[in-house]
């Protein structure tokens, strides 16, 4: 199988888009929401000019299937290169309350250029904005301590702008997922379909699923202090990662052997396996590194 080339870029995107530029004159603050498994891969390229200076608080979501270890030292290499990261679990709440604290501090700003004006203070007004399926709406739901927008774990729930009110010193934007019209970086579109933040009509499920394999097996040969990945995968299916003659297997051979289990149907093995990897089940694997790092403990791997 050949590295699968992925592209998806839905009508209702390209609209929510334009929307969503429009919007951004009104706005004080962009939250702006990432994967933390990928925090590089599910950054829009455009998003830097669109904000330009106006302030940002950067937000990276599912922290509870990323390891500590994985959390400080991206929290270090963004310190390093000027951003304070925020970490949340949209899902049960987790590190919300710090957002919402960071949203109206930076939004402060704002009001006090209104005061020395001889204005009255307003709501800071923020908006939401990220990749599809990276939790933009649930975060909002936990914002508001109440479901007002629609949440569910696959790309595209979300279709137009809305503004809600989460008190009477601040209003949220929630925005469609925004997405690059042409995903020109393949490995960050592979990271994305592995994570499911874009839709499955974009891949071809097993090049993914086996590309997944050699992406955690590349991940290997960054040092690790609790063993890796390929580890990960074989505890959970007690496949083993070599053959007879001590040659590394390829995501393409593994999937092969997982899908002996399931009457050697490919697809179906290959849901299994990416599955497994969306509910954790395989254990705190993220799929990035912070750039340079090489001897960080980047998983905490559980096998159940």
């Amino acid at each position: 199988m050949s590295s699968p080339s992925i592209q998806w870029y839905p009508g209702h995107i390209a609209k929510a888009e334009r929307s969503l530029k429009e919007q951004l004159k009104r706005v004080d603050v962009v939250l702006e929401v990432r994967d933390a498994r990928i925090p590089l891969a599910t950054h829009h390229p455009e998003v830097d000019g669109w904000i330009g200076e106006k302030a940002r608080v950067l937000v990276l979501n599912r922290v509870d299937m990323i390891s500590p270890e994985a959390r400080q030292a991206w929290q270090t290499w963004f310190k390093e290169n000027g951003q304070a990261a925020y970490f949340t679990n949209a899902k049960q709440g987790k590190g919300v309350q710090n957002l919402l604290r960071a949203a109206q501090d930076a939004g402060k700003a704002m009001n006090d250029r209104r005061k020395k004006r001889g204005m009255k203070p307003r709501p800071v007004r923020a908006v939401v904005i990220g990749f599809p399926n990276v939790g933009k709406s649930a975060l909002i739901n936990r914002l508001l301590k109440r479901k007002v927008v629609a949440s569910e774990r696959r790309a595209g729930v979300t279709r137009q702008l809305r503004w809600v009110r989460i008190s009477n010193e601040i209003e949220l934007l929630d925005a469609p997922g925004i997405i690059p019209l042409k995903l020109n970086d393949q490995s960050a579109a592979l990271k994305l379909a592995i994570c499911d933040d874009i839709g499955n009509a974009a891949y071809d499920t097993q090049r993914v699923a086996a590309a997944f394999v050699d992406l955690l097996l590349g991940l290997d040969q960054v040092e690790r202090a609790d063993g890796g990945y390929g580890d990960a995968i074989a505890a959970r299916y007690s496949l083993t990662l070599v053959s007879d003659a001590g040659e590394p297997y390829t995501g393409e051979s593994i999937l092969a052997n997982l899908s002996a289990r399931h009457n050697n149907d490919l697809e179906r093995a290959a849901h299994q396996l990416l599955n497994d990897f969306r509910k954790g089940i395989l254990g705190n694997l993220i799929l990035e590194l912070p750039p340079m790092e090489s001897s960080v403990v980047m998983s905490s791997t559980s096998h159940g």
